[in-house]
């Protein structure tokens, strides 16, 4: 009985040696760095969209697939596939068409209208990101444990929000009324997931939109090689109000994959994935 107490103890102060606060911030550092890294690769996009009735039944379901791939320096969603059947004859040479008029019109710009394009993309990614910097001051974190997710260790982190944070931006205004998970990877320290679940009901433009306590998001990564992690999926589950009118009940997911390094010589390579 002694020995189980003993581990059982041992356990627990390892845990507790862990800083989670650090082990957040660790992870923010190290997705600051992961993210210019990220932008070198082309993927495949796949979009699910599926609507619910009031009863919770699914109403409608649609996909749409992408090939993500850099023109001129920033990207360009380029169609492949509808609802995961390859785009008809037709469509598929009007969507090579497209890509050829936005590289060709992309070729003759003046060095400021390619700088003014690449750094527009970059600011709207950014947007992205910066609710990160603020998680290690929203929320109050306990390291709730240790798993393993595809071979790897991580630490499983829980955040609650913390009562005195004031949000910075509208990017943040949504903290105080949220909860999350995360799994950290132990060596890497990159979030291989995270988990947001909205407690209360949340906000947005006075009463333009309410979102519904319930509704989720998810994002997973993958590890790519040398410490490099990219996105795998990103699920979003909400249920909303529109206007104090509509009622939206809605899954969204996207998925990641085919990831593909850009050449210097590559920024055309085109992938049709689906029955081509």
């Amino acid at each position: 009985m002694v020995r189980p107490l003993v581990l059982f103890g041992a356990f627990a102060a390892l845990l507790c040696a862990a800083d989670p606060r650090d082990i957040i911030r660790k992870a923010v550092e190290m997705d600051e760095r992961n993210a210019p890294l990220a932008a070198h690769y082309n993927f495949l996009q796949r979009e699910l969209v599926r609507e619910f009735d009031h009863a919770g039944k699914v109403k409608s379901e649609r996909t749409e697939t992408f090939n993500v791939i850099s023109v001129g320096g920033s990207p360009y969603k380029r169609s492949v596939a509808h609802n995961d059947q390859p785009l008809s004859p037709a469509a598929d040479r009007a969507e090579e068409e497209k890509i050829r008029e936005v590289a060709e019109e992309r070729r003759h710009e003046t060095a400021e209208q390619r700088e003014k394009r690449i750094e527009e993309w970059r600011k709207h990614q950014e947007r992205y990101h910066e609710p990160l910097h603020e998680l290690a001051n929203a929320f109050n974190f306990t390291v709730a444990g240790e798993e393993t997710r595809d071979g790897r260790a991580t630490y499983r982190i829980e955040g609650t929000p913390r009562p005195d944070y004031k949000p910075k931006s509208t990017y943040t205004a949504f903290f105080p009324k949220v909860k999350l998970r995360a799994w950290i990877d132990k060596t890497d320290f990159q979030a291989s997931r995270i988990e947001i679940e909205a407690f209360d009901t949340i906000s947005f433009g006075g009463f333009l939109v309410r979102l519904e306590k319930g509704s989720q998001i998810v994002i997973e990564q993958t590890r790519m090689g040398d410490s490099l992690w990219l996105p795998s999926r990103v699920s979003i589950t909400a249920a909303a109000r529109l206007l104090l009118v509509k009622n939206w009940n809605r899954e969204m997911d996207y998925s990641f994959s085919e990831f593909r390094k850009i050449q210097p010589d590559s920024s055309l390579v085109l992938l049709h994935p689906i029955g081509r």
